[in-house]
């Protein structure tokens, strides 16, 4: 026995963490050179005298009533349980500890044992912790861009008070649910397969990119929004980070802006041109006179007979040169008319048709209208000016849906697409509305021919010049089922000058 008890005493010294133990009353009988070390104590200034020296207020006050309660009845509080507690040291400073208590019986006697921990760094840490995710919530809580956290499956983990304003849910009405219920058609039927297949090949559309989609609120209201996703890794899982941006207040100023400079822009020309109208007609008429003095000269001297031919024959290349002259005045006037050079470089068509479409169909969900999106993937990128091309798209989206608001059945497609043969690059606009009348169809694309009650008119005709500046065309058709086809092509560069561009999307 004596060299068990030695063993026993050698494992409790070497002990890290302090050990104390106390007779029925409170007083303690022993404690090992851990307990010294942290309570800053001798052994002999503890032995016998009340465990409660080594306790803050209130638990020093506690103490003899608990052990007494638990002597009379029986009730166990930390008995064989083990709860955080503070400790007291001999400088007075208190600290946090673990404290576990087991108990014994010893010749009769009970006794108590206690093992303690000091847990000030764990306290420590989980303070910062506590800090750090008070201070990341105040930031959530007031950054105005909404912040979306999904898993590799598209099922939502997070949802920051900022994208409940955004998007009418509250967090808990979301989290746990796919991504897919923000997104309107058709982007909300193409994401889970953009997932599986950057799963499986890496390939990246807008993760660490950006871009201009369309939102869907609770109340299914439509929105543009500018989106950024991050990804990043935890506990072995892959998640994506959304940073979304309501973008419906800056895209509606900016289209005003764009459509009121475009309007603005022709219609000085017009004006100007009017001012202009009375030197034109004097240019004119006097090329036209002298044309008209040569046809008439020259009828005079045919009807003198065969000799006269030489004569004629001079008179009537007077008359073209003159022709010719009043020629180059009207293709002048049709250069100052016109839209001027564009800044044309090489661009993702999908892309520039996303973004259009994602401004002109604010508010669209509410109209009924139901869109499908038939982008070309593979399609290389065309030359065209970014702002001019994505106003056209957008105006001949929102033509569409306006056009559309009298009928029934409300569709709306977008299709891209290569034409290989032509080296052209077409974007069709299909709406299922009630057609072109046939009294416009002509001249559907001459200014100031409309049929709306407000508007100059002058919208398709300035997205014609736009498009023919880019050497390309708009054109309409009548849709076999119903509706309308606007088709604009657009030249795209040779493969030598696309510097490896290839066509974003999704």
């Amino acid at each position: 026995m004596p060299e068990r008890d030695a063993l026993f005493h050698a494992v409790v010294e070497a002990a890290l963490d302090p050990i104390v133990v106390i007779g029925g009353t409170g007083a303690i009988r022993s404690v090992n050179r851990a307990t010294e070390r942290v309570f800053g104590y001798a052994a002999a200034e503890l032995l016998g005298r009340n465990v409660k020296m080594l306790m803050p207020e209130p638990y020093a006050a506690e103490h003899d009533a608990y052990l007494a309660n638990y002597r009379r009845t029986g009730e166990k509080k930390i008995i064989g349980i083990g709860r955080d507690v503070y400790g007291l040291r001999k400088d007075g400073s208190d600290f946090p500890m673990y404290l576990a208590i087991g108990e014994a019986e010893v010749d009769g006697e009970t006794i108590f044992v206690g093992i303690l921990r000091d847990i000030s760094a764990r306290k420590n840490t989980e303070a910062a912790l506590r800090e750090s995710e008070l201070r990341l919530r105040s930031m959530l809580d007031t950054v105005p861009d909404g912040i979306i956290v999904i898993d590799e499956r598209g099922m939502i983990q997070a949802f920051s008070p900022a994208a409940e304003r955004l998007f009418g849910y509250r967090a808990g009405e979301v989290i746990g649910h796919n991504v897919t219920m923000l997104m309107p058609t058709p982007y909300k039927e193409a994401h889970d397969g953009y997932l599986e297949r950057y799963r499986r090949t890496g390939q990246r559309h807008i993760i660490g990119i950006g871009r201009v989609v369309v939102g869907q609120r609770k109340s299914g209201e439509t929105f543009p929004m500018e989106l950024q996703v991050g990804e990043f890794h935890f506990d072995g899982n892959r998640f994506f980070t959304g940073f979304v941006r309501d973008l419906t207040e800056v895209q509606e100023a900016k289209r005003r802006v764009q459509d009121l400079q475009a309007e603005l822009l022709h219609a000085s020309r017009l004006s100007v041109m009017g001012q202009m109208a009375s030197t034109m007609a004097h240019e004119l008429n006097q090329p036209l006179t002298a044309v008209v003095n040569y046809l008439e000269a020259a009828r005079h001297l045919l009807a003198g007979g065969p000799e006269a031919a030489e004569r004629v024959g001079s008179l009537m290349g007077r008359a073209v040169g003159q022709a010719e002259r009043a020629g180059d005045v009207i293709r002048k006037l049709r250069q100052f008319v016109g839209k001027g050079e564009t800044d044309r470089r090489s661009e993702s068509l999908n892309k520039l048709v996303e973004e259009a479409l994602a401004l002109a169909l604010v508010g669209a969900r509410q109209s009924g209208v139901r869109v499908n999106l038939e982008l070309d993937r593979g399609l290389p990128p065309v030359l065209a000016d970014s702002v001019q091309i994505q106003q056209v798209v957008l105006n001949l989206v929102r033509n569409a849906v306006e056009a559309m608001e009298t009928v029934e059945r409300r569709e709306l497609t977008i299709v891209t697409r290569a034409v290989a043969e032509t080296g052209m690059a077409e974007v069709e606009v299909i709406d299922s509305g009630p057609g072109i009348a046939p009294e416009l169809g002509e001249r559907l694309f001459h200014p100031f021919v409309t049929t709306k009650k407000t508007g100059m008119g002058l919208g398709l005709s300035i997205c014609r010049d736009i498009v023919e500046a880019h050497h390309g065309r708009l054109a309409a058709e009548a849709n076999p089922s119903g509706g309308t086809i606007f088709r604009l092509t657009l030249p795209m560069p040779a493969p030598e000058e696309r510097n490896g561009e290839a066509e974003g999307g999704g």
